[in-house]
C-alpha cells in the first residue's frame, strides 16, 4: 500500500507532481473525501468520470487554492467587492459563468456555461492546488450514486484506481457535502444543494444584500 500516504505537508509534493502528471488522487477536503485532478487535462477529467462511473452530463466542480484565483476561471465582476472572500475559503461551492478566455478543459461539464468552484477550508488540498499552478477537478470520492466518503476505507475498492490516497482520517462532516449556491445572477442566489454550511451561507449573501431566487 506504497500509495496510502498521509494528507501532510510531507506528501505535498507527491500530490502535485501526479497532478501534474495527469493522475487522479483521492484527497480529504473540508466536509467529505474526494477524486481530485488537472482540471485542464481532458484525459484526468475523463479518468475522473470513469472510476466513477458518472455519465459526462453530471457536472464536476473545481478547486482552486485562494479566492483571487477564481476570476482565473469564472465571471466575478458582478458580485460585490468582498462577498466571496466572506463565503471561502469553507464548505461551499459557488456556481458561476465560465470565464470568456477560462482554460478550463472543456470535456469538464461539457455543455454548461457554468462551473461550480471551491476554496476548501484545508491547508493540504489548497497546497495542492497552489503548487500545480493549476485547478483540480474534484468530485466526491465515491462510485456515483453511493454515499460520500469520511473515511479512506469507504472508498477502499476504489483505491486500486488513483495514483495516491491521501489519508485525513475520519471527516467530521456526517458525510455532508458542501453547500452548492447559484451566483450567475446579480443580487440573487439560488441554493442548489443543501449542505453542511447553509445557514451560515444564506446570512453571509443576506448581509451583502442577496435575496432567495422564488
Amino acid at each position: 500500500m506504497d500509495h496510502i500516504l498521509p494528507a501532510s505537508q510531507d506528501h505535498v509534493v507527491k500530490a502535485i507532481d501526479a497532478i501534474n502528471g495527469g493522475q487522479v488522487i483521492a484527497v480529504p477536503t473540508d466536509t467529505i473525501y474526494g477524486f481530485a485532478c488537472d482540471a485542464c487535462s481532458a484525459e484526468a477529467v475523463n479518468r475522473i468520470y470513469e472510476i466513477k462511473g458518472r455519465i459526462h452530463t453530471r457536472p464536476l466542480a473545481i478547486c482552486v487554492a485562494d479566492v483571487p484565483e477564481i476570476s482565473r476561471f469564472a465571471m466575478v465582476d458582478h458580485l460585490p467587492h468582498g462577498l466571496l472572500h466572506n463565503l471561502l475559503p469553507g464548505p461551499v461551492t459557488v456556481v458561476l459563468k465560465r470565464g470568456e478566455n477560462s482554460i478550463l478543459e472543456r470535456s469538464l461539464n461539457p455543455g454548461l456555461d457554468s462551473i461550480g468552484v471551491r476554496v476548501p477550508k484545508l491547508d493540504f488540498i489548497r497546497s495542492i492546488a497552489r503548487g500545480a499552478g493549476s485547478a483540480l477537478a474534484l468530485t466526491s470520492a465515491n462510485l456515483s450514486g453511493r454515499p460520500s466518503s469520511v473515511g479512506v476505507k469507504d472508498f477502499g475498492d476504489l483505491w486500486p484506481h488513483c495514483s495516491y490516497v491521501f489519508d485525513g482520517g475520519m471527516l467530521p462532516s456526517g458525510r455532508a457535502g458542501s453547500t452548492i449556491v447559484d451566483l450567475i445572477t446579480p443580487g440573487v442566489y439560488k441554493i442548489l444543494r443543501d449542505g453542511s454550511s447553509r445557514e451560515e451561507t444564506t446570512a453571509i449573501l443576506g448581509n451583502f444584500g442577496f435575496v432567495e431566487a422564488s
